[in-house]
């Protein structure tokens, strides 16, 4: 790793790291440009060049949320209804520990400027994630979706999913279900979220 491309990597992770204690329980539009760069201790043209739009934060932290998924079922495999299962969890736990981060993404998710593609994250990052791991390189990230299709395929194949329905249907009705639950939970002032996410994954598995 080139020092020049060591700084690019620290600095963007210190961005996201510093966004994440600002926020707390607070919505991600009341945290301030200049609180993030105070904060990190850069200029706004720093930051500005590395995030181009402050919600390019949002999908960095959305981005690094997957890789970590795609970590922990690369050390320890779970294939279908059990990785499935395992989102919703990782979700519960997110929501809990950022909830302010966790719903302005998807807010941002439905708005009409968000940029098509997620947010990078490049190999130099990753690497000061996961310092202790050799392989971090070969380890893809995927999308929501992707791994929703890819356990989706599974729980077919082991027989969990029983009903004739479409591979993509079964994905969209679970990605539709991962980031609702957010939102009904927020509306309705549920507490336990990990029951919440289970009982609805459950209640949508029943019915395959």
């Amino acid at each position: 790793m080139s020092l020049r491309k060591e700084k690019a990597a620290r600095l963007k992770l210190s961005v996201l790291e510093h966004t994440l204690k600002l926020i707390g329980k607070k919505s991600f539009d009341a945290i301030y440009v200049d609180e993030i760069c105070a904060k990190t201790k850069i200029s706004k043209v720093t930051l500005f060049k590395y995030f181009p739009q402050k919600e390019d934060i949002l999908l960095y932290y959305f981005r690094v949320w997957c890789l970590r998924r795609a970590v922990e079922f690369n050390e320890k495999p779970k294939e279908g209804m059990a990785g499935i299962t395992y989102l919703f969890d990782k979700l519960s736990e997110e929501c809990e520990s950022h909830p302010g981060m966790i719903l302005s993404l998807f807010g941002y998710l439905a708005d009409l400027r968000r940029p098509p593609k997620p947010f990078p994250v490049k190999l130099e990052e990753k690497q000061l994630l996961y310092p202790n791991k050799a392989d971090i390189s070969t380890i893809d990230i995927q999308s929501v979706d992707q791994m929703f299709e890819k356990f989706t395929l599974e729980a077919i194949f082991k027989k969990e999913i029983t009903k004739t329905v479409s591979t993509r249907d079964i994905t969209n009705l679970l990605t539709t279900i991962f980031y609702g639950s957010v939102l009904t939970a927020h509306i309705q002032q549920i507490s336990n979220l990990k029951f919440f996410f289970r009982k609805n994954v459950e209640l949508v598995a029943k019915g395959f």
